[in-house]
C-alpha cells in the first residue's frame, strides 16, 4: 500500500485518513457492502468483526460486532445515509434502523474511493464528530493506527476481488 499525505481536518470535530490502495474503486466497494468480505478486514487485526450486517442503499442497515483482547466487545448499529456504488459511502450511529435515534451518536463517516488509475484508488476516509470531546477521543483510542491497518486489511482482500 502506497501512503499519501493526509488530508487537512476541516473543523477540530474531524479525522481523516487517506491513502493509495493497490485495488479498484469497484473492488473497495464490493469489499465495504459484502458482509461476508467486510469480516476479514473490517476490525485491526487481533481485534475480529464476526457479525456484519450491511444493506447498500440510503436509509439501509450497518451493524458491526467487534470482538477483541481483554474480553473487547463492541456491538455498533447505524444507518447509511449516502450510498454511490464505487464512490462513496456516508454512514451513522446516530440513528438505528426505521430512523430510530440511538442513545449516543458517536460519529458520521463518509468513504471515498477515488480512481487514482492503474488499477489504484485513493481511498479517503473522514469521521466527524458530534463533538470536540468525542474527536480527541477516537484520535486517543488509535484511530490513525487503526484505521490505517484496516485500510491495508481491505486492500489485501479487495484486491483479489
Amino acid at each position: 500500500m502506497d501512503q499519501t499525505a493526509e488530508i487537512t481536518p476541516a473543523n477540530d470535530r474531524e479525522l481523516v485518513l487517506t491513502r493509495i490502495l493497490n485495488a479498484t474503486p469497484a473492488q473497495l466497494f464490493k469489499a465495504w457492502t459484502t458482509p461476508e468480505l467486510m469480516t476479514q478486514w473490517f476490525a485491526p487485526k487481533p481485534y475480529e468483526t464476526p457479525v456484519v450486517e450491511i444493506e447498500p442503499r440510503d436509509g439501509g442497515k450497518f451493524r458491526t460486532v467487534m470482538r477483541g483482547p481483554n474480553d473487547f466487545h463492541m456491538d455498533s448499529t447505524g444507518v447509511l445515509l449516502k450510498v454511490e456504488k464505487d464512490r462513496r459511502l456516508i454512514f451513522t450511529d446516530a440513528f438505528g434502523p426505521d430512523w430510530k435515534p440511538t442513545e449516543k451518536a458517536f460519529f458520521a463517516a463518509e468513504i471515498l474511493f477515488e480512481d487514482a488509475g492503474n488499477g489504484k484508488t485513493r481511498y479517503t476516509a473522514i469521521a466527524r464528530h458530534w463533538s470536540v470531546e468525542d474527536c480527541q477521543a477516537h484520535e486517543k483510542m488509535g484511530f490513525h493506527e487503526g484505521w490505517g491497518k484496516v485500510a491495508e486489511q481491505l486492500e489485501e482482500v479487495a484486491s483479489t476481488l
